[in-house]
């Protein structure tokens, strides 16, 4: 393995400074862990979500671009696992610029993949989604389900997938791919349902301005899907597998918007707002996933429940200088 002068084992993380980035971020961290973490680079110096991550001598930031294979190469050198979740993925933005996303989240994860080839890691974990499933012809879904491109967003992750599953078995470079469902908690992007729905509330609104709510979703909070991430990563003979990141139980966005208003004592309306409303087809209707195979390989198991979950994202959304930072009152593509 791959340490620091410290003797902790060095891994990568790409796309750190997101949501998901940033709480992986923080686990590593917490279970001794030398992290170098990449957050896209800005003119700002301005590192995401990383800017909540408790300063440590073991975090190591680093600013760039996985759409460079030049640079990518340059991270990967002395790691010992590679966590690749850099990746553009908001799916209404993919309908106004697909170009960005197969740069991003194609291109980018075959640099990512070439380098990990390259620099001789012990393991690569690709970030995958549910959205590849599409809607649900099987529930709960395995991975063996049908992959659906229902938007080009899921597109390009179809894609980075193939591709990462084509290095296993043509170089046997030792990729895993992780797939987690419909991750929400304390830092995500107010384009989401829950924290659309909590940042109004939480400013005064009434009448919840949302997108369809009949749809299903499987909602798994941050820090289980972090440690599904990290047991991927600890596990023996994974390599050149999927595996889904899942709960396995499923709620309309509708009982999701009721289940907020409820913890957050307020009595709400919904109206529709066509800006947020997918294409007919590409809409996914239903999620529920089946995570059977990273439990029995692993052992991990969700810890926190809906509603414990969302309490704590709540919790985080409610004060003051997290509030501050979410326009509310527009809609986030």
């Amino acid at each position: 393995m791959n340490r620091n002068d410290n003797g902790h084992t060095r891994v990568l993380v790409t796309g750190a400074d997101g949501f998901i980035g940033s709480h992986l971020t923080q686990l590593l961290l917490d279970e001794g862990y030398s992290v170098r973490a990449l957050s896209l680079y800005n003119s700002f110096g301005v590192n995401g979500w990383l800017e909540d991550v408790a300063a440590s001598e073991r975090l190591e930031i680093v600013s760039g671009d996985v759409r460079d294979p030049a640079f990518c190469r340059m991270i990967s050198r002395d790691v010992d696992t590679i966590f690749h979740l850099a990746a553009l993925i908001a799916i209404p933005y993919s309908y106004v610029a697909p170009d960005s996303y197969v740069d991003t989240n194609i291109r980018g994860t075959l640099n990512m993949l070439q380098a990990a080839r390259d620099c001789g890691v012990r393991r690569i974990i690709v970030t995958s989604t549910s959205e590849v499933y599409g809607t649900a012809i099987e529930v709960p879904i395995t991975e063996h389900h049908p992959r659906q491109p229902q938007s080009p967003y899921s597109a390009t992750k179809i894609g980075a997938d193939a591709l990462a599953l084509s290095f296993y078995n043509a170089f046997s470079t030792p990729v895993v791919i992780a797939r987690p469902f419909n991750t929400y908690g304390p830092r995500q992007s107010a384009r989401a349902i829950i924290p659309t729905i909590i940042t109004q509330i939480a400013n005064g609104a009434t009448e919840i301005k949302t997108g369809d709510l009949s749809p299903t979703r499987d909602f798994n909070f941050v820090a289980d899907t972090a440690r599904g991430f990290l047991a991927l990563a600890r596990a023996e003979g994974v390599e050149g597998q999927e595996y889904n990141i899942s709960t396995g139980t499923e709620v309309t966005m509708l009982q999701t918007l009721q289940t907020i208003a409820r913890l957050m004592g307020r009595e709400v309306n919904y109206v529709t707002d066509p800006q947020r409303l997918r294409p007919g087809k590409s809409e996914v209707f239903r999620l529920c996933g089946d995570s059977t195979r990273l439990r029995e390989l692993t052992g991990w198991r969700p810890e926190v429940s809906l509603e414990e979950g969302l309490q704590r994202t709540i919790d985080w959304f409610v004060r003051p200088e997290n509030l501050a930072r979410y326009k509310w009152d527009i809609y986030n593509v």
